[in-house]
């Protein structure tokens, strides 16, 4: 099963390779913690990437690692895309966004249909946090933070 989620994520990193090429894009790397309140309820840890191919949207990336409530090895991976109001700000900007996500533990492969908000430091600078709130594999709240390298040219507004 986990080759069956396999091959989504690798299809969004061939069809984002081209939307990078333009150099217009935003490239995002970060690390995340999601928590999630399934039966039962996993924590995780892992890395996140992202390309924002527009000023508005951004395609993202997560794979992690922990464990789920019973003490037990999981993984989590998750595609997303998200639509950001106000992304060349440097205050905090709000986002939502949706997706899937695949969990991975000996003997239980599940997928998820994921839906979230956001708030984030600073959308249009060089790197901010963010806190994210939602469903997914039960209520779902993730934060992390995010290292951005901006195309030639990008101004950030207030």
């Amino acid at each position: 099963m986990p080759c069956a989620w396999a091959k989504p994520l690798l299809l969004a990193a061939a069809l984002a390779a081209p939307l990078a090429a333009q150099g217009t894009v935003v490239r995002e790397i970060g690390g995340q913690a999601v928590v999630t309140t399934a039966d039962p309820a996993i924590y995780t840890a892992g890395v996140t990437a992202s390309l924002r191919p527009s000023s508005r949207t951004r395609i993202a990336v997560y794979a992690g690692g922990g464990v789920d409530g019973d003490g037990e090895g999981v993984g989590r991976a998750e595609l997303l895309g998200e639509f950001l109001l106000n992304p060349r700000s440097t205050r905090a900007g709000i986002y939502a966004g949706g997706g899937l996500a695949g969990v991975f533990q000996s003997g239980a492969d599940n997928g998820y249909l994921v839906l979230l908000v956001g708030i984030e430091g600073s959308p249009g600078g060089r790197g901010g946090w963010f806190a994210e709130a939602g469903v997914g594999g039960g209520a779902r709240i993730a934060a992390g933070y995010r290292w951005r390298k901006l195309p030639p040219g990008w101004r950030a507004r207030d």
